[in-house]
């Protein structure tokens, strides 16, 4: 063991975990009837909405800071306003999120560090009851 601290980027796999991460969340959110909500306050193609989560998350998980580069400070809940996000919409984001981290990264330890900010993440993201 050589003590060096590595990033939950490097530990997941790096861009290509966080490329599939993001891809099958929105091909769950786009084919599962029980993520219908949360796929209709989004535009019809999934292409940026993905590209953004992407970027966002690449940097939020530790690798470089690419969201930021290109769109400034994330502002998430204030650059959501625009969707109407209550509690169902924010259970079907979080069910496709949970369903693509299981099935992307391997190692439960690394999901089970990753899963709660994201949790809190969507419940914050929440704007309507």
């Amino acid at each position: 063991m050589s003590g060096e601290t590595i990033t939950l980027y490097e530990a997941i796999g790096g861009d290509a975990t966080v490329r599939a991460l993001s891809h099958r969340f929105y091909e769950l959110m786009d084919t599962l009837p029980e993520a219908a909500r949360c796929r209709a306050i989004h535009p019809a193609s999934l292409t940026q909405s993905e590209a953004k989560l992407y970027d966002y998350l690449t940097g939020y998980l530790g690798g470089p800071p690419v969201y930021v580069e290109k769109h400034g400070h994330p502002r998430l809940r204030s650059r959501h306003f625009g969707a109407e996000i209550g509690p169902q919409e924010r259970d079907e984001w979080l069910l496709c999120f949970r369903q693509a981290l299981d099935e992307t990264i391997e190692n439960p330890k690394l999901r089970d560090i990753i899963w709660p900010p994201i949790e809190r993440l969507g419940f914050h993201m929440q704007n309507k009851e």
